[in-house]
Parts: C-alpha cells; structure tokens; sequence
C-alpha cells in the first residue's frame, strides 16, 4: 500500500463504526468494500465508500459513507437482530416493527443538545471523572475502531479481502514523502503536493 493520506471513511464516518463496534462489543475479522469518485476533483480519495465487516461471530456490519453535495444526508446506524431492532439511540422495536421501549426525552428537547443528548452526557461523564478523579480511558477502544476504519477504506481501495490480521501486520506508510523513506517514524507540519497521491484504482497493483 503507498503512502496516502487519511480521509473521511477514517476521520467522519468512524464514529458509526464505533457504535457498531461498541454495541457488540467486538472487532470485524474481514472487510470488503468498494467505492469511487462521483464529484470530487481534488485530492486522491474517493467520495463514496459502501463496505460489508464480518464479525468473528458470523455478524455483518454493512458500511457505507459518502461526501456528495446534493445528495440526501443521513448519518445514523441501525441494527437488526432475530428477536427486533433498535435505532442505537433512543428506541427498540419488536421483530413486527413496533415500538417495545424508547428512551424519553423532555419536552421540546433538542436532539442534539439537550439533557438526555449523547453529545452532552459524554462531557458530563468527563467532567465527573475529572472531578472525582477517576480516570476514564478510551484509548484501546480508540484504536480498535480506528483500525476497523482503516481496514475497509483499504478494502475498497484494493478491492480485495482485507483481514484483521493482515491490517494488524501491515507495513502500510501513510506520511507523506517529503518526509522521506530514511525517517519511517517521522511526521511533521509542513506543506504538502498533494500530486503525488495517485487516485487509487480497485483491483491494480499500485492500489
């Protein structure tokens, strides 16, 4: 894999991944994906990504992410099982699609900054650590998720299966090489040709 730069299947669309992963409590094994450019004309990643995870218990975890002006938005997760299905927010349903149990919000509630908001409970839950001086670390959560993420934009990049044990192995280098191939551990600020990042190409050799 060449040195290339990180885009928005690992830096945006990781924190669906996450939820997937947490709520399982696990780590897909494989990955395969696919993806291209639609619109985008600048840099070399693609703007759309659809990847399929297969967890170690037979669980499939379809991905799909995209950054398309004009297009319908929706960023959420949902997730299917044998005995109903739940929203991952607020809300489970029975296997007949009826509401079973939601979580109640106050009135008038702001989905995304009020009271019972995931986006406000993080930051209490940090503030209460700090304060009671009880360290909460996400750290290996971070980084299995992270690696998730990774492991299917090189899915759809390469069009092959791509396992965890290969991604935990990998040598894959994503500095960018004005740094040069001497200093591998190296990363710095600094301006960067973006032209040496070839768009990547499914099924080639340099993909």
């Amino acid at each position: 894999m060449g040195k290339r730069i990180d885009r928005h299947q690992v830096e945006q669309h990781i924190h669906n991944v996450d939820v997937i992963n947490w709520f399982t409590d696990s780590h897909p094994v494989n990955a395969v994906g696919m993806g291209g450019r639609a619109r985008r004309v600048t840099g070399d990643q693609y703007d759309y990504f659809s990847v399929d995870y297969e967890m170690e218990n037979g669980i499939h975890m379809l991905s799909m992410c995209r950054q398309v002006d004009g297009c319908i938005n929706n960023v959420s997760e949902f997730i299917v099982g044998t005995k109903g299905s739940t929203n991952c927010a607020n809300t489970i349903y029975g296997p007949d699609g009826q509401v079973v149990w939601t979580f109640e919000t106050g009135e008038e509630e702001e989905e995304d900054s009020g009271p019972n908001s995931p986006y406000v409970q993080e930051h209490i839950d940090l503030i209460t650590h700090i304060r009671e001086d009880k360290p909460i670390n996400e750290a290996a959560g971070t980084a299995v998720t992270t690696l998730t993420a990774i492991m299917g934009r090189t899915a759809a990049y390469t069009g092959k299966q791509v396992t965890w044990d290969e991604m935990m192995s990998s040598e894959m280098v994503l500095k960018p090489a004005e740094l040069g191939d001497a200093e591998p551990d190296a990363y710095a600020f600094g301006k960067i040709d973006f032209g040496q990042f070839p768009v990547p190409v499914a099924g080639t050799a340099k993909s």
